[in-house]
């Protein structure tokens, strides 16, 4: 990340209007950003490849290259593939806004702007990218630590957990600064998934994978936009979609840390069902991980027992009943027995949310 010492972040602005550009730079000046501007994609893209700025805020109409391809080109960039880029337009319909997202844009900001909105969107993710960014740097940190521990002495496992439970932690922490409205779900999923585990005779090894991988299982919802999160109304089938691409996300972003359980796979697992009418790729009955399959049983109860934008809680019941008719057929039977012996029999209750 470029964030000279004496600024808040430095952003390239492109748009092809220089009064836009005027008035966008003002408003992010005056708050102490450093900014760059560019008049066409071009210009754009050889300003940003030879000195990556930390935000960009990208016009969707402009002549000879449109937003939506000076996108392209960045997100294909290794370079400049993970630098946060806000689309800026005029164009209000929602077919825009969500070609924008599929570009890779991590959100949209309406003209003419309002400066409150213009600044509060910037904040947002520059604080996102700067965890982002800590993130990676933590993970590759301790990845290297490990390494060199784990060659040196066989003695250090217990360190080796820690660091582990830490870097999930850090990770977790992340997903869930973007979401208020489902704060604590991976916590929640993460211990009902234990005590379903312990309740098919799992070892505790395998239960600790299993523990941290549920912590995580919505990891790739990181680069689904906010709006989408917290929308308090049913979504589209084109947003929908946009959802339903967080396990392979999710997946993509941790199958290069080295777990010794299958943590990667129970994230790309874990909405798949029974009868193949799952995703992303469709698997059924045994081809789906184990732990995966419990995290199926344990994330669907704590999403329908719980509060979401576009609905109240449902309460308890109705999460039994829904494990109850898809038992053998969405899942897995013996897991689907042990969450309601669990509930029904042994009093077991959602753990309350983390402080």
């Amino acid at each position: 990340m470029n964030n000279s010492a004496d600024t808040q972040g430095n952003i390239v602005i492109v748009d092809d209007q220089p009064n836009n550009l005027r008035v966008l730079s003002g408003i992010l000046q005056q708050a102490g950003y450093k900014v760059r501007p560019a008049l066409d994609g071009k210009f754009a893209l050889q300003s940003i490849k030879s000195s990556p700025p930390d935000l960009i805020l990208l016009d969707i109409r402009m002549p000879e290259m449109d937003g939506y391809e000076v996108c392209r080109r960045l997100k294909g960039d290794e370079q400049t593939r993970e630098i946060p880029v806000i689309f800026i337009s005029a164009l209000q319909d929602m077919e825009d806004k969500l070609s924008a997202f599929r570009v890779g844009g991590v959100d949209y900001v309406a003209k003419p702007f309002q400066v409150e909105e213009v600044l509060a969107r910037v904040r947002a993710h520059l604080n996102l990218y700067r965890l982002q960014c800590g993130l990676q740097d933590i993970i590759d940190e301790r990845t290297r630590d490990l390494r060199i521990t784990m060659e040196s002495l066989r003695e250090s496992q217990q360190k080796y957990a820690n660091v582990l439970e830490e870097t999930i932690l850090a990770i977790s922490s992340t997903i869930e600064k973007r979401d208020p409205y489902t704060a604590g779900h991976q916590w929640r999923v993460s211990l009902m998934a234990v005590e379903i585990a312990r309740e098919l005779g799992l070892s505790e090894e395998r239960i600790e994978g299993l523990r941290l991988g549920a912590m995580v299982h919505d990891i790739g919802k990181i680069y689904v936009p906010v709006d989408i999160l917290t929308r308090p109304v049913a979504l589209s089938d084109i947003e929908f979609s946009l959802i339903k691409t967080h396990p392979q996300v999710g997946n993509d972003i941790i199958k290069h840390v080295q777990f010794p359980w299958p943590v990667a796979d129970m994230i790309l697992q874990h909405h798949e069902r029974m009868d193949g009418s799952g995703y992303p790729a469709g698997l059924k009955g045994e081809d789906i991980l184990l732990e995966a399959r419990i995290i199926s049983v344990a994330d669907v109860v704590e999403a329908t027992a719980s509060h979401r934008p576009y609905r109240p809680a449902l309460g308890l019941d109705v999460a039994m009943e829904e494990i109850r008719k898809g038992s053998g057929r969405i899942y897995d039977t013996e897991v689907a027995a042990a969450c309601l012996r669990l509930f029904e029999e042994k009093g077991y209750t959602i753990p309350k949310p983390s402080n």
